[in-house]
């Protein structure tokens, strides 16, 4: 697999949606006729939590979405059109570098950085990033843990992951798991709000 995330769309399969599926209608009453046109479009939503942090279908009703309803809802449709489209889940070192906003914060909590659980796409070798919320001054070098799953366990699976891990670093760091995922939670809504400058 490429070491780094691209927001290149161009890097996933190009096919035509079929309207008569659930999700290819929804995207065909918006004008969009083509897997990477509507990777494009879900990129350029805002960053932002659904009001249903479980249904990516909310992406588009919404018009907003996080690198998992995003990244769920566009693997969900590549499902439907049976094309090897991964929804990948990772986990980083979280810093004001590779994730534009959240510098502050972590210098708030006195942290560097803080695990988070990132989701994106995979296709043949490349991970691709459409979750849309700015340039980072440096991309994401290495994830500490990646496996491909599927667009349900976007809730409870992963968080549960990602706070397995945040418990394992804070210990290792001599940390409250506490305030250090409270940390993190800050820093994904600054997130929210650097993505809508």
């Amino acid at each position: 697999m490429e070491h780094l995330l691209t927001a290149d769309s161009a890097k996933l399969p190009d096919f035509l949606l079929d309207p008569a599926t659930e999700t290819g209608a929804r995207f065909a009453g918006r004008g969009v006729r083509d897997f990477r046109s509507a990777a494009r479009f879900v990129m350029l939503l805002p960053y932002g939590r659904n009001t249903d942090r479980l249904d990516y279908r909310l992406v588009l009703e919404e018009r907003r979405g996080t690198c998992s309803t995003k990244h769920a809802f566009l693997a969900a449709l590549a499902q439907e059109h049976d094309r090897p489209v991964e929804l990948r889940l990772g986990i980083y070192e979280m810093d004001g570098r590779n994730t534009p906003g959240v510098g502050p914060v972590l210098r708030r909590y006195g942290l560097d950085l803080v695990p988070e659980a990132h989701c994106y796409l995979a296709y043949r070798g490349v991970r691709v990033d459409l979750t849309g919320v700015g340039e980072a001054e440096e991309p994401i070098h290495a994830f500490l843990h990646e496996e491909e799953i599927e667009p349900r366990q976007i809730g409870a699976y992963k968080v549960e992951r990602h706070r397995e891990f945040v418990r394992l670093w804070a210990k290792a760091h001599g940390l409250d798991t506490e305030t250090a995922w409270r940390a993190r939670e800050e820093c994904i809504q600054a997130l929210a709000i650097h993505g809508e400058a």
